[in-house]
């Protein structure tokens, strides 16, 4: 368990959630965070294809009225 992972269960534990609960609540934000890091990735490569996009367009446009 990530040491964030482990604060939350502790500090759930700590609010009176059973063991099952703490340890579940740990594992929803975990995949919550798996999750975040996975749209971050996806939106950088979206990134990259716009800006490539963008550059070839004005490269077609440029060529096109000059």
């Amino acid at each position: 368990m990530s040491r964030m992972i482990a604060e939350v269960h502790d500090a759930s534990k700590s609010a009176g959630a059973e063991d099952d609960k703490a340890r579940a609540t740990a594992q929803a934000i975990a995949e919550y965070s798996r999750d975040i890091t996975e749209l971050k990735g996806s939106l950088t490569l979206l990134k990259w294809m716009v800006g490539f996009n963008l550059a070839f367009t004005m490269a077609v446009v440029w060529k096109v009225f000059t």
